[in-house]
Formats: C-alpha cells, sequence, structure tokens
C-alpha cells in the first residue's frame, strides 16, 4: 500500500464543545454563531442521531426537508452508485450535488462522487451540520446543491450501542476517547449486517429475486497531539443486489493530518478505493438472468487545503486560502456477450482540480451584516464561484437574509468513463462531458424559532441519465448535458420546547425542478415534510419520526412514476442501570409501500423492521 501525504486539505476542525444552536463550522468555515449566519443551515445534535430509529446516519437525515439520495432506498440495500446526495431538489443522478465532509475531509467517492454511509459510527458524532444551497464559492465542485458534515465527539467518553432484530439485523457501534497532558487519541468502530429483502414489488418477482444484503465493517483511529492530528480509517463492505449474479465489494483506506498554528489550519488526505460490481440481463419474466459485466475500478483520491483565518477590528472578518485535489481511477471491464466471448474494456484517467477562494464578512451596522466570497477552480478551465449574502436584524426576534450565488460541478471519473446497469437498464458513460453551473438565489426570513426560505436555481448543462431508445428488454441511457433546469421552491421549519421533557421540530420543503423541455427533473418529489417529538420524561426517551413524500418520476421522459409515500418510525430508551439502558427501534411502522425505482420493474424501499438494544454511555 501507498500512501501520499499532502498537507494542504479542508475546512477548519470544529475543536470546540459547545451548543449546537449557537456555533457553526460548515457555513462559513470558521466558527460562527448560527444566528449571525445568512444560509440556510439546519443541524442535528447528539441527542437527535441517538433518537434516530435507524442505525444508519443517512437515514437520520431524512429528518431535513430536501435531503434524498439519489433513489429513496437508504444505504442498508441501495447500491453504493445510488448513494450520492441531492439537496432541495437540485437533481440527482447517482454523483452528489452536494459535499460531505467529515470533520471538514471529504467523504465522497474520488471515483464517482456517491457516499459510504457506513464509514462514520454514529456513536462518534456530536453533531451534523447540513447546509441547504449552493457553496462552491467555499468548498469548490461538488458542493454545487449544498454541504452536509460531520463533526466528530470531542469529550473522552465510551459509547456503545449493540442492536438486532427483523432480517437478522446486528449492528454495533463504538466511540471510546481519552486524553490529558496535550495528547489525546480515540477510536470508533461500526459493525453492520443485514439479511435484507427482496426488493422487486411481490407482483413481478421471479425465480432470479433474492434478498438484497449487506454488511460492512468500519473503524478510525485518531491521535492528536496539541494542534496536529492524525487519523487512519478502514471500511469495508460488501453486498448481494437482489438477485444471485449481481453483487459488489468495496475496500477504502484512508489517511489524513492536520497542523494548527494560530490562524493558520493546515489539513490534508490521501485514500485508495478497491471496488467490485458484477451486474446482469434478467429475462422478462424473471426467471433466468445471465452476467453482462464484471467491474474493477480502482481509484486514488488525494488532496488538501490551507486557510488562514483573520479578524479585523471589531466589525470584519477576513477568509483566504487555498484547495488542491488529486484523483486517479479506472474502470476495468470484462464484457460477456451471449455467445460467451468476453471482451476486456479499460476506461479511466486523472482528474486534478487546484483552487484559491477567500471570504469577508463586515458588520456594516449592529443590524446589518454583508457577507462577500469568491473562489476560482482550476479543472479543464476556470470556474467562478461568486457569493455575496446579507443578513439583516429587523428586530430582536425578525431577521432577514438574502443571497445571490454562483456555483458548479465537474464530472466525475464515474460519469466520464464508467457504465452500469440496474435491471434491464443500461446506462452509458460520455467523456465528452462538461461541468454543470448554477446561478442562484434566495430570500429568507427567520422569526423566533420560524424559518423560511425561497429559492430559484437555474443549472445550465444538467448531467442527466437520458433515454436513448427503449425496447420490452433494454433500455439504454448515457449521461448527457442535458440542457438546463430551474428548481423553485420553498422550505419552512421550525422546532419547539413544548415543556421541559417534550421538544419537536417540523419542516416543509415544495421544490418544483423542470428541464428546459418542460419535463419534470427525474428523482425529484415536488413536496416534502418531515414531523420530529421527543419526550424524556424523568427516565425514559420516545421519539418519533414521520416523513412524507409525495410523486416523483424515475426517468427524464417522466414515463415511470413512483407513488407518494408517508413513513413513520419510532425510538424508545429505558434506563436499567447508570448509564446503561434498553432500547427498541421501529421502522416504517405501519409497513407502508415506498417505490424506489423502476427499472423498468418496480422496487421498494424498506419495510417494518424492529430492533432490541442495549447501549452503554451516553
Amino acid at each position: 500500500m501507498r500512501w501520499l501525504v499532502v498537507l494542504v486539505a479542508a475546512p477548519l476542525f470544529a475543536q470546540q464543545t459547545t451548543t449546537t444552536d449557537s456555533i457553526t463550522v460548515t457555513a462559513t468555515r470558521t466558527e460562527t454563531r448560527l444566528a449571525d449566519t445568512p444560509a440556510s443551515v439546519v443541524i442535528l445534535d447528539r441527542q437527535t442521531i441517538a433518537a434516530s430509529a435507524s442505525p444508519l446516519v443517512d437515514d437520520t437525515l431524512r429528518q431535513v426537508p430536501g435531503f434524498t439520495l439519489f433513489r429513496r432506498s437508504g444505504s442498508r440495500v441501495a447500491n453504493p452508485t445510488a448513494q450520492g446526495v441531492s439537496l432541495r431538489g437540485v437533481g440527482a443522478s447517482g454523483a452528489s450535488r452536494a459535499i460531505v465532509l467529515d470533520d471538514g475531509i471529504p467523504l465522497n467517492d474520488p471515483f464517482g462522487g456517491w457516499i459510504f454511509w457506513g464509514r462514520v459510527p454514529a456513536t462518534s458524532l456530536d453533531r451534523i451540520e447540513v447546509l441547504r444551497g449552493g457553496a462552491s464559492d467555499l468548498y469548490g465542485s461538488g458542493a454545487m446543491g449544498g454541504v452536509v458534515q460531520f463533526l466528530r465527539r470531542r469529550d473522552d467518553a465510551v459509547v456503545a450501542d449493540l442492536s438486532g432484530g427483523s432480517e437478522a439485523t446486528r449492528d454495533t457501534s463504538l466511540f471510546v476517547a481519552r486524553g490529558g497532558d496535550d495528547w489525546r487519541a480515540s477510536l470508533a468502530a461500526d459493525l453492520f449486517d443485514t439479511d435484507g429483502y427482496v426488493l422487486v414489488e411481490p407482483g413481478s418477482r421471479g425465480r432470479v429475486d433474492v434478498n438484497a444484503n449487506s454488511k460492512h465493517e468500519a473503524i478510525d483511529a485518531t491521535l492528536a497531539h496539541g494542534a496536529t492530528f492524525l487519523r487512519l480509517s478502514h471500511y469495508h463492505e460488501s453486498r448481494d443486489n437482489g438477485t444471485p449474479l449481481q453483487t459488489n465489494e468495496t475496500s477504502i483506506r484512508q489517511l489524513a493530518v492536520g497542523h494548527d498554528i494560530g490562524a493558520l489550519s493546515l489539513r490534508g488526505y490521501t485514500s485508495e478505493n478497491d471496488y467490485v460490481q458484477t451486474f446482469s440481463a434478467i429475462s422478462a419474466d424473471r426467471s433466468t438472468e445471465r452476467l453482462t459485466v464484471d467491474q474493477h475500478v480502482p481509484s486514488r483520491g488525494s488532496g488538501g487545503s490551507v486557510q488562514y483565518a483573520h479578524v479585523v477590528g471589531s466589525r470584519q472578518a477576513l477568509l483566504a486560502g487555498g484547495e488542491f485535489r488529486d484523483v486517479r481511477g479506472f474502470s476495468n471491464e470484462d464484457q460477456f456477450a451471449v455467445s460467451g466471448a468476453v471482451t476486456h474494456v479499460r476506461n479511466g484517467g486523472v482528474q486534478r482540480i487546484g483552487a484559491l477562494f477567500a471570504e469577508d464578512v463586515i458588520d456594516v451596522s449592529p443590524r446589518l451584516s454583508v457577507t462577500a466570497g469568491i473562489r476560482a477552480d482550476s479543472w479543464r478551465d476556470v470556474s467562478w464561484s461568486p457569493r455575496l449574502s446579507a443578513l439583516f436584524r429587523a428586530t430582536d426576534r425578525l431577521a432577514l437574509t438574502a443571497s445571490a450565488y454562483r456555483a458548479f460541478r465537474a464530472p466525475t471519473l464515474n460519469e466520464l468513463y464508467r457504465s452500469f446497469r440496474v435491471g434491464n437498464v443500461l446506462t452509458n458513460a460520455n467523456a465528452s462531458l462538461d461541468p454543470e453551473t448554477m446561478n442562484a438565489f434566495e430570500l429568507g426570513a427567520r422569526y423566533g424559532n420560524l424559518r423560511a426560505n425561497a429559492f430559484v436555481m437555474n443549472v445550465d448543462d444538467t448531467i442527466a441519465n437520458v433515454t436513448l431508445a427503449s425496447t420490452p428488454s433494454l433500455i439504454t441511457r448515457q449521461r448527457q448535458n442535458l440542457g438546463s433546469s430551474q428548481t423553485r421552491g420553498v422550505e419552512i421549519e421550525s422546532d419547539w420546547r413544548l415543556a421541559t421533557s417534550l421538544r419537536a421540530s417540523a419542516g416543509y420543503l415544495l421544490s418544483d425542478a423542470h428541464t428546459d423541455t418542460g419535463k419534470r427533473l427525474p428523482q425529484v418529489p415536488r413536496h416534502q415534510a418531515t414531523l420530529q417529538a421527543t419526550f424524556t420524561p424523568s427516565r425514559a426517551t420516545i421519539a418519533a419520526q414521520l416523513r412524507w413524500s409525495s410523486m416523483q418520476f424515475d426517468d427524464d421522459l417522466n414515463h415511470f412514476p413512483l407513488r407518494s409515500y408517508v413513513v413513520a418510525d419510532a425510538f424508545a430508551s429505558y434506563p436499567i442501570a447508570p448509564r446503561v439502558a434498553l432500547t427498541l427501534a421501529a421502522e416504517n411502522v405501519f409497513d407502508r409501500r415506498v417505490e424506489t425505482a423502476a427499472t423498468p420493474v418496480i422496487t421498494l424501499g424498506q419495510p417494518r423492521t424492529i430492533r432490541f438494544g442495549i447501549r452503554f454511555g451516553r
């Protein structure tokens, strides 16, 4: 194994231990009070994460209106290439339209842009920050739709969460941290295994349809001395994707380092990824299947950043820095013809992006603050990402915000060079893709605990899976720059402390997304809503989550609709000894049908599952 350490990566680590309603590091890359941030930011604190019914963090993030993966499936059974993030209905095609960070280090797969959500053990998290709206001015390509950042715990703790239940699901999440004499060490691990379920709807199943199962092991260790840290992590997962011949396996190794010198912050990381995937052709009656492609996709990503933050007087804060990323990956394929002939194909390449960025936050008056930022990313050409935002505190309870910005996303090596097949839908790569660019503006208002934003996002050269031909046995698509798309919407959310032991939150997103041909943008529902409530009497914790999504289309031609759905989850814990509690979690309590894809056969999301567990520490 060869490691390349690049001391130059990612935003400031959040070293403080603060209440999550007061500090955000994602929206400005520095410590900023949430009330002073003009961006749309949602924070899930440690208590919210612990009370989630699902053991997987992508399911926890579904409490944020506008957060979706490429398809409606969660990471438990979804193919990894379908686990990219979409926020606010900006669109989805497998690769994320949002960058996902682990304490500032990118988690997006360097080759494909999707996310392996099991890499971050839930017990190690202090909070999750979700920045909705373009953030290329600070984070560059990949942050066209926003940012999701996992922020780790910094306290001394021993925490373990063990559970098991339906579908032979077993999950163990562990976090141990100790410090002293300017040294600090932590260990985090997550072991997950499930037999899963049959993805295809009952009326369409055949002999080839079997359970989609998965298992993963994640472990990372961090050693810090003063302002210097080193983190090593390993992740491995394997999956059966719903038929005997469709499988995939992934191994990831990553090294991250950093050092802070006053206001100067240096970060660096390197990772190696081995990804193996098989595809098959399935007969119309789903009684037989034939292996069509066996892929091996090795990739390596390295990068880093240098960042300097400086406060000028009492009214101005400056931020400047630079980033670099180098990605190398190849798709090595064995293609199997009906005749039995085997064709060997190798595609791939190198992608380098260098960037410079700057941001200036000025308190023009006690009530008005203005943020101006700009970033230049060198890819094939130079992409400029400017931003201008303002926050006006009209009264002690009412604040008004406005932002205008430009963002972009360069195509991934996966979109350029790797083809894939899902069911009887073949999607070809396209080495001629251009970057997507987005011009957007938004207006917001905050009154007490009520927050509302209206936004318009115009994307040019939208990368989409475009249908080229369709027959009963095969639908052929290709990744193409579709033209343009527009998403207009409104997001409204609030949270309440109804009593000392009862708190609740709710959110709604209207996202009207169309292409320039008038078709609905695939994978984008027009309406989404969430509701969460947590009741903490003297000893127990009882939590419930409810989410609703309206109908959406699975394809660019709007031929394959996916029904609307409502899903309810529940969680409860009860202490049986100091720092020891029994837990009960139920997902999809009413066993509602969730259509996740049409390939063209309808596949379904997670049915009702129940898990029992025990939790040590807090």
